[in-house]
């Protein structure tokens, strides 16, 4: 599975960006999706994960009702963003792997994809 992010950039706190994921790969839908984002320094966070079906949904406590996370048949993984915050700046990574239950460990993830940066101005 490959993996690649776009939909980065600057935006103003308060604002809204989408991050897209386009997978390539014949079993895609064997797989549970995350999103995780790092900052220089820091270890990679868990921010939202679907599951290989796209029935259940998990976030990180903080930010739950600001994120949404999709998939579609088409390959693609979503992570829409508003109400974002300059704490919510880091480069985010898509990352696919076997199904588990939503897991904020990035050891459970197999694939990465290159990551996309997300700037929040204050």
């Amino acid at each position: 599975v490959q993996l690649v992010e776009s939909g980065g950039g600057l935006v103003q706190a308060g604002g809204s960006l989408t991050l897209s994921c386009a997978a390539s790969g014949r079993t895609f839908n064997r797989y549970a999706m995350g999103w995780f984002r790092q900052v220089s320094g820091k270890e990679r966070e868990f921010v939202a994960g679907i599951s290989s079906g796209g029935a259940s949904t998990y976030y990180t406590d903080s930010v739950k009702g600001r994120f949404t996370i999709s998939r579609d048949n088409a390959k693609m993984v979503y992570l829409q963003m508003k109400v974002l915050k300059p704490e919510d700046t880091a480069v985010y990574y898509c990352a696919a792997g076997a199904p588990n239950n939503g897991s904020p460990d990035p050891g459970r993830y197999a694939y990465w994809g290159q990551g996309t940066q997300v700037t929040v101005s204050a």
